[in-house]
């Protein structure tokens, strides 16, 4: 068991590419897990500035995970209680999609 905790965490601007077009966050978020350890995603919140329901989606290893709506200028806080372990060398990464043009602010804390 890791001794900290490891967050994803900030604010993060998205522009839609469409619903089924998620697009990477500006920064870029990602987190690999390392060699010689196992983890568990423990809990999801997010804000969204945009006045369109957008998602966030949690990729592992280049496929879809988990997908989390977030609603027009709204908030989601997501306890996790039955998630898959990270193994070893998965690349988590987070997308956003939202309908084309559409540009806001994300408040991440995963």
């Amino acid at each position: 068991m890791l001794e900290k905790p490891i967050f994803l965490q900030g604010v993060y601007s998205f522009k839609g590419a469409g619903l089924t077009k998620p697009v990477t966050l500006q920064p870029p978020i990602s987190y690999i897990v390392p060699t010689d350890k196992r983890t568990q995603t423990v809990y999801f919140r997010a804000g969204n500035s945009s006045p369109d329901l957008i998602y966030v989606l949690l990729v592992r290893d280049g496929k879809p995970m988990r997908y989390f709506p977030v609603g027009a200028k709204d908030a989601i806080h997501v306890p996790l209680a039955v998630v898959e372990d990270l193994q070893p060398d998965s690349k988590i990464e987070v997308v956003a999609a939202a309908s084309e043009g559409v540009t806001g602010s994300l408040v991440l804390d995963i």
